[in-house]
């Protein structure tokens, strides 16, 4: 007999591993045997040096590919009989799909999958129909079920995919919490920022930032049309934008790529590995997102003492509070989101109000050893059960 619980913990791609789980796995590996699996990528070797598991390839794809995805569900099949794990926890839709139906057919006797976002939320037609089945296949083969945020639950409730009794949210919600250690000014990060200013000129200027996938589901669209509006108005106010593209699974529109390649008063800065010295640069953030589970780019935002506008959807507006640490706009309204940028421009006063509020609020609930012991207690009680 094993000494530790075997612990499995699945997602889709390894940079999910690597970020979404970050600490977490170091964590449990203390109480239990940890092992991640996810598709082949360089972040899975990080993962496993990093946070000191061993790691398994199971190649998954993020799209609907159903022959695909019939034979990754095979390969977990026999995966899951070789390892013969005590839990089986899945992050992100596919690996949910797959790794629960996985789990129920081998018999695995704790099935935990954590919702973090709902595609379906934005889908219209055949393919809200397709993917609300998804979701209620993936949920019945699951014996526990965590929407990182109240407003995910409810959702699910209202959907009907589920009963209430194998619903929870962990905490004050999140999938892993923040490390409010790291996302701190610390006097090197105040450094890096300030040599940011200076090497694009900003020294006198209002400075917005928006991190995340350059994609339509993230209100890109919305953004760059206020921003561009705003821009012609006011000389000194600029934009950092961090992230990559995602062009074959949700591209942005012309018009929007048009104002990324012409407006000089915004910086495409791609993707970044460190964005505290982008988030400490700026005045405010902004985050017109469609559709969150709980946005983990709001709390590392705040954490760092930025105030936010987002929009008032499930995960962003329990994070923040309107008048309170940010603003808060309705999804796709582009007029909104540009009349809220435009005050905090005029009422700088009322932006550093807002941003008082951001660290604390974020240390009394998110902070992520917290949020380690909440998951823990939770498996040591489905365990003792």
């Amino acid at each position: 007999m094993r000494e530790k619980k075997k612990l499995l913990r699945i997602t889709t791609v390894p940079i999910s591993l690597k970020i979404l789980l970050q600490d977490q796995l170091h964590f449990m590996n203390q109480h239990f045997e940890v092992v991640g699996v996810s598709s082949a990528g360089d972040e899975l070797k990080e993962v496993e040096q990093k946070e000191g598991i061993r790691v398994v390839e199971l190649e998954m794809s993020r799209e609907i590919t159903p022959l695909q995805d019939f034979l990754s569900l095979i390969k977990m099949f026999f995966l899951l009989l070789r390892e013969r794990p005590d839990i089986v926890h899945t992050h992100t839709p596919k690996a949910g799909i797959i790794g629960m139906l996985g789990a129920w057919v081998t018999r695995v006797p704790y099935r935990l999958h954590t919702v973090a976002g709902l595609p379906v939320m934005e889908a219209t037609g055949k393919k809200k129909t397709l993917l609300l089945f998804i979701e209620k296949l993936t949920y019945l083969a699951a014996t526990h079920v965590y929407p990182n945020s109240y407003g995910l639950e409810k959702y699910i409730l209202q959907e009907r995919l589920i009963q209430k009794s194998k619903l929870k949210v962990i905490g004050h919600g999140s999938s892993n919490g923040i490390d409010t250690d790291y996302f701190s000014r610390t006097e090197q990060v105040v450094k890096e920022a300030k040599e940011l200013l200076k090497e694009y000129h900003l020294e006198e200027s209002f400075v917005f930032c928006f991190v995340g996938r350059v994609v339509k589901d993230k209100g890109i669209n919305e953004l760059l049309y206020a921003f561009d509006k705003l821009s012609y108005k006011y000389n000194s106010v600029k934009l950092f934008i961090v992230g990559g593209f995602e062009e074959k699974l949700d591209p942005i529109s012309d018009a929007s790529k048009s104002i990324l390649e012409n407006n000089t008063s915004l910086f495409h800065v791609g993707f970044q590995n460190d964005i505290r010295p982008f988030l400490a640069a700026s005045d405010f953030f902004v985050l017109p997102t469609y559709r969150e589970g709980f946005p983990n780019v709001v709390l590392q935002a705040s954490a760092m003492g930025l105030a936010s506008i987002v929009t008032n959807i499930n995960g962003c507006n329990e994070i923040i509070t309107h008048n309170h640490n940010g603003l808060l706009v309705e999804p796709k309204e582009k007029e909104e989101l540009f009349e809220a940028m435009q005050s905090v421009v005029e009422d700088q006063d009322l932006a550093k109000k807002l941003s008082l509020n951001s660290r604390s609020d974020i240390m009394q609930k998110y902070d992520r050893k917290v949020f380690h012991n909440y998951l823990f207690d939770e498996y040591k009680r489905i365990l003792d059960a």
